[in-house]
This record gives structure tokens, sequence and C-alpha cells, in this order.
């Protein structure tokens, strides 16, 4: 008989798969909810695709469920109008709404997780300080294909991007994001990293003693 275990990665699936289908009734734009959620559209058929032979961690599915829940809230409102951020702006005395700001944390914490499970379960990486090192390039990497992407958006779609790019004025918006993703890249790692280790080594079998050799 299925445990709670074997069903959470199923009930987190229906859970972020009804979020997106309500944020898709009326989003304030069609064309920026598509844009936003599409790497869930894309991620999500390949997480089952990969689960029988690759299963994540339990910490992994549910940061990436987080993460999915974050880009179908932006989608539905856009970044520059999600209710949240207006609240925070507010609480934090800021001159914008600072949600896209925590897409951008999210862009670097929850593949930071991801990247690092990958590369330690494929034996890529021997030392500690190689794993954290790589591991922030890889977030770093994967944010500036994002910037490109958004600049290709502008170029295509010209004023019709601006809740896209969610910039709000500020000149040095794509600097800030992957600056963002960094700082949340080098957080995943240090806030979570003892943890997903432990996880790591349930997942791995005997891969857990090798973790535990890392330098």
């Amino acid at each position: 008989m299925p445990t709670f275990v074997d069903r959470f990665p199923r009930l987190l699936l229906a859970f972020v798969g009804f979020a997106l289908l309500l944020s898709g009734v009326a989003p304030y734009d069609r064309a920026t909810w598509w844009m936003e959620v599409a790497p869930v559209l894309i991620v999500a058929p390949l997480l089952v695709a990969t689960h029988r032979r690759f299963p994540l961690t339990t910490l992994l599915q549910v940061l990436i469920a987080a993460h999915a829940l974050v880009l179908i809230v932006g989608g539905a409102w856009t970044y520059a109008r999600v209710p949240f951020g207006f609240w925070l702006q507010d609480v934090l005395a800021l001159d914008r709404n600072p949600y896209d700001r925590i897409g951008h944390f999210m862009q670097g914490f929850v593949p930071a997780i991801a990247a690092r499970e990958i590369l330690l379960r494929r034996r890529v990486v021997q030392g500690r300080g190689w794993l954290f090192f790589l591991v922030s390039c890889v977030c770093l990497a994967i944010s500036a294909a994002y910037e490109l992407i958004e600049w290709r958006a502008a170029v295509a779609l010209g004023q019709g991007a601006d809740a896209f790019l969610a910039t709000q004025g500020d000149p040095w918006d794509t600097q800030s994001d992957m600056a963002m993703a960094l700082v949340g890249a080098l957080c995943g790692q240090i806030l979570l990293g003892g943890w997903h280790d432990r996880q790591l080594a349930r997942v791995g079998g005997g891969f857990g003693g090798r973790l535990g050799r890392l330098r």
C-alpha cells in the first residue's frame, strides 16, 4: 500500500496544477501569463517523466513546488502588481513592488539545491569547495539566460513586454535581478546544505558515506 511519502509528489503536483489552472482563468495579461508560467509547463512534465528513475529528495520537491507557485502568482497579476508585493512595499517603505526581487531570489535559491542534487548524485564534484563554487556558477548562468530571454521578449513585443520585464523604471534591473539570484544561490546552499545532505544520504543509498567524506 502506498505510503504518504509515496503519494507526496502527486499531492504537490496536484496542488501546483490547481494553482496553475486557477491563475489562468482571468490573468491580468494573457501573454505575460504564458511567459511567466512557461517554466512550470516545461519542468513539470519533465519531472513526471523522470520521477521513477531519478526520484528527487522531498526537500527539492517542496522547493520546486514553492518556486512554481511564485511564478504562477507572478503570471496571474504580473510581478509589478502582485498584492503581496504592495503590502511588503508598504511595510518596508520601499520605492517599488519587490515581488520581482523575490522571484529572482527564488531563481537562485531553488536551482542551487537542484544543481547540488544532480552534481552530487551523478558524482561530478569531489569537494565541498568546488561544489559550492560550481552550484553558484550554474545559478548565475540560469539567471543570465533568463535575462537574455527577457531581452528578446522586449525586442519582439515592444511595450507589450513591460509587464513581463517588471523593471518598474529601474535602469539597473537586470543587474539587480542577477544579484538577487546569486544571493538566493548562496543562501540556499548555506541554509539548506546540511539538511539536503541528510536527505541525499537516504535517496542515494550507499552514497551517504561519500557525502560524509566530502571536504
